[in-house]
């Protein structure tokens, strides 16, 4: 017999559903206490967060001698700090930045990045007064498409909600220039063979009480225009495309264009992922 995911028989494991339609697992027996922390960071960690450069680039610097810690030069690998310890960079006394999460309700014609060589408008312009803070955005949506964009100085949230092993659910209203075929439907279904291989959905389905050429689509692949290809792919092209919910954060009460910050709760679900 199939088990569903997430339920054991022997009822030491459950899932129940949340707002926000994600699902959260919990033990009905008495879980193990959490390792208590000493209050100590990596050295490398420390630089990364001070937005100083990345932990690989942060060890490089520790290596060259770039680094001090309380007037010592430290050269040694996963060196570890005290929050009372003065680190210095080339001199200059260096602080962890405030992480910083914001949500933006992206418009279309704005480019995903931090900046553009042809001198077309950013993300970042729509966001530049959120925090003094340097922000960047999480992944890509393109010039086109509209919806749910993240953005953070989190480096190690951001790296996990694009690395593929995470498996990041992402869901988008698609509107086509024609009504899908059921049959078309059956294929996305069962996985299509595009050029840079195979490709599955988690779900989709057409939107109810709405014409046929309007479509969701649940997917948790990062690849380049994914949804705009598998469309494509049919011979269908995306008139609208608009993603409304990204790691379970949506761009609901938010108009389009408009920014809020992340609440403490939103932070905490998405380092639970």
């Amino acid at each position: 017999m199939n088990k569903k995911k997430g339920y054991k028989k022997d009822n030491k494991r459950e899932t129940s559903k949340y707002k926000g339609g994600y699902k959260k697992s919990y033990r009905k027996d008495k879980p193990k206490p959490a390792p208590v922390s000493d209050g100590t960071m990596r050295l490398n960690k420390y630089i990364a967060h001070a937005g100083i450069a990345s932990r690989r680039e942060a060890d490089e610097l520790i290596k060259i001698g770039a680094v001090s810690v309380n007037g010592e030069v430290i050269t040694e690998m996963g060196y570890k700090v005290k929050p009372t310890d003065k680190i210095q960079f080339n001199g200059e006394t260096i602080k962890p930045e405030k992480k910083v999460y914001v949500l933006l309700n992206k418009p279309k014609n704005f480019i995903t990045t931090t900046d553009d060589e042809k001198g077309r408008k950013t993300v970042m312009e729509l966001v530049q007064k959120s925090t003094p803070v340097r922000i960047y955005p999480v992944g890509r949506l393109d010039r086109n498409t509209t919806g749910v964009l993240l953005f953070t100085n989190d480096g190690d949230l951001s790296k996990k909600l694009t690395h593929p092993k995470y498996k990041i659910e992402k869901l988008y209203q698609v509107k086509l220039n024609k009504n899908l075929k059921s049959s078309d439907i059956e294929k996305v279904r069962e996985g299509l063979k595009l050029e840079d291989g195979h490709i599955l959905v988690d779900e989709i389905s057409y939107i109810k009480g709405a014409p046929h050429n309007e479509i969701g689509i649940k997917i948790h692949s990062g690849r380049n225009r994914i949804v705009r290809r598998i469309f494509e792919h049919l011979g269908y092209d995306v008139i609208k495309l608009d993603r409304v919910l990204f790691a379970g954060l949506t761009k609901k009460d938010l108009k389009r264009g408009h920014w809020r910050h992340l609440t403490t709760k939103e932070v905490d679900f998405l380092k639970m992922l």
